[in-house]
């Protein structure tokens, strides 16, 4: 969440802020006016508090001279009363004001495009040409199913549409790009590995920004306080909810996990095999950085997803996303997209953001200045990278005109050394 301090001093410019995402900004006011009046009780309470003190002494003083003191401690009592009720108003005026900062989205930053949707996206670089074939490219649904490695129809039968099934090498690929990534982003990047919980709590999900806002997109347990995690962002993020990080900055962690979103479109678009799906597995990457390092430590990130991709010899492109596209907790964020020949379209396959200390108010995360004083951490993510739309880029731009995929050379190892799919 937002400083309660920035937005009691620059109201106007967070308000500017939110606006430049497309959003309206009642919540704003609303967090002023609970400002105000909870700082209006807390004086009016420490005022009283202060007189009682006073008169508290005077009893002493009054019943050492053999004085009556009845009355004055019947007043003692009666502003320990009113005392206690402005504590209570004080309490619930923050629970209040905590629930409304909640709902104001993090401020972009002021290299973030103008736009409210997709569409005033700017293209920063391309890297690799995208293949020419002497035929026409088949889509990564009938190349999969002509490899017998993905199962829609068992998939269906099983959990309903938008979880998929793959079966065989199908399976053994998904399980080699994970290793390949982990191993890379550990072995080269720098990446401590992590393998968190795929369920979490409210505080968990609330401290990354995923509640209240996404609230309707997840999974939850029924009678439990528990989610089934849309990404690993979620419990890496936590692992430090709630403490000051002794560990020197910067801290970096990747983990790989499945994921689970219910929204997964359009009823009718991108719905049959892997582009949209309600259960995937994905790599990310998490950092934990010192505030004035974290747009340099957004361009590292960034890199590191890149370099999965050029590994693999796919071509791709880099958008800075407008403000109305950035996530709710998001300042800056970087799309990653990959050619799909069958689709004739680019797909995202990650996202590179920087929360700066938005995350990091939510959930509790400082760490120690060089100069001893807490702050607050800035805190990065990057899909590093995700596995359904990698596979289907991966299907349709290493296929042949006889059916069969051809697999890029940092894989093989990987797939005991086939270096091709075929029927």
């Amino acid at each position: 969440m937002l400083d309660i301090r920035r937005i009691r001093e620059t109201p106007d410019k967070v308000r500017a802020g939110v606006q430049k995402r497309g959003d309206s900004v009642p919540a704003i006011d609303a967090v002023l006016e609970h400002d105000r009046r909870r700082r209006e009780l807390l004086t009016e309470a420490e005022g009283l508090k202060n007189e009682r003190n006073r008169i508290s002494k005077e009893i002493g003083a009054r019943r050492k001279r053999g004085e009556d003191t009845t009355a004055v401690q019947a007043q003692v009592r009666s502003m320990g009363e009113k005392i206690a009720a402005l504590d209570a108003d004080v309490r619930a005026v923050e629970e209040q004001l905590h629930d409304q900062a909640l709902r104001i989205p993090n401020i972009p930053h002021a290299s973030v495009p103008v736009g409210v949707d997709a569409s005033a996206n700017v293209e920063i670089r391309r890297h690799g040409e995208p293949p020419v074939f002497a035929f026409e490219a088949r889509t990564h649904v009938d190349l999969a199913e002509h490899l017998g490695i993905l199962d829609l129809r068992r998939a269906s039968r099983m959990s309903g549409a938008g979880f998929p099934l793959l079966v065989g090498p199908g399976a053994r690929l998904e399980r080699a790009l994970i290793n390949f990534m982990l191993d890379l982003h550990v072995r080269e990047h720098g990446y401590r590995e992590v393998a968190p919980p795929v369920l979490c709590n409210t505080d968990a999900m609330t401290g990354t920004g995923q509640l209240p806002k996404m609230a309707e997109d997840m999974y939850k347990l029924a009678g439990d306080d528990l989610y089934l995690i849309p990404t690993a962002e979620v419990p890496v993020t936590n692992y430090y909810r709630e403490e000051i990080i002794a560990d020197p900055l910067p801290v970096y962690l990747t983990a790989y996990t499945p994921c689970f979103r219910r929204e997964a479109g359009a009823a009718g678009k991108d719905t049959r095999g892997l582009i949209r799906v309600h259960q995937f597995d994905k790599v990310e990457m998490v950092k934990f950085v010192a505030p004035e390092t974290s747009y340099d430590e957004l361009e590292r990130l960034l890199g590191d997803a890149e370099d999965v991709l050029r590994r693999l010899g796919l071509a791709y492109r880099v958008l800075a996303l407008c403000a109305g596209d950035i996530s709710f907790a998001a300042a800056k964020c970087y799309d990653i997209e990959l050619w799909a020949p069958g689709q004739r379209d680019w797909l995202e396959v990650s996202s590179c953001s920087n929360f700066e200390d938005f995350q990091a108010r939510r959930a509790g995360i400082r760490y120690r200045d060089e100069h001893g004083k807490t702050r607050h951490v800035h805190t990065l993510n990057g899909s590093g990278v995700a596995l359904p739309r990698l596979l289907v880029a991966l299907l349709e731009n290493g296929q042949q005109e006889d059916g069969s995929v051809v697999l890029p050379d940092a894989l093989v190892p990987y797939m005991d050394g086939v270096d091709r799919l075929a029927p």
